[in-house]
């Protein structure tokens, strides 16, 4: 028999919040593999990093010595776990990517925003 808080929350019964708003995975998916013997388990879907052509920029920041995603995204978009925002409007899968110094990384509105300049 299954648990019955289990069949609530799969039946939908019960809403969850997985992840705050916040979250690069608050709008991903949540789907359910069922094992050969009956057992499930919950997984999240595929994630893709979306087209940066998506965002309306609103920014641009150079690279400094010793800079840090969180840091960049706490001062410019108000929220240190912001971060994968700025990584998917620069279309890195790997954060840590675009901290060559020097280099120039896009500040944007949220995905499908419309705004800022554009550039």
């Amino acid at each position: 028999m299954k648990n019955p808080l289990q069949q609530m929350l799969e039946a939908g019964v019960i809403p969850t919040a997985a992840f705050p708003a916040n979250s690069r995975y608050a709008a991903t998916a949540t789907q359910t593999y069922t094992f050969a013997d009956g057992r499930t388990a919950a997984y999240l879907a595929r994630r893709f990093v979306p087209d940066p052509s998506l965002f309306s920029v609103i920014g641009q920041v150079r690279v400094k010595q010793n800079d840090r995603l969180d840091l960049i995204a706490s001062t410019y978009l108000g929220d240190p776990i912001l971060f994968w925002r700025i990584a998917d409007a620069n279309a890195a899968v790997r954060p840590a990517d675009l901290l060559t110094e020097g280099s120039a990384l896009r500040i944007t509105l949220p995905q499908s925003v419309p705004g800022g300049t554009g550039a």
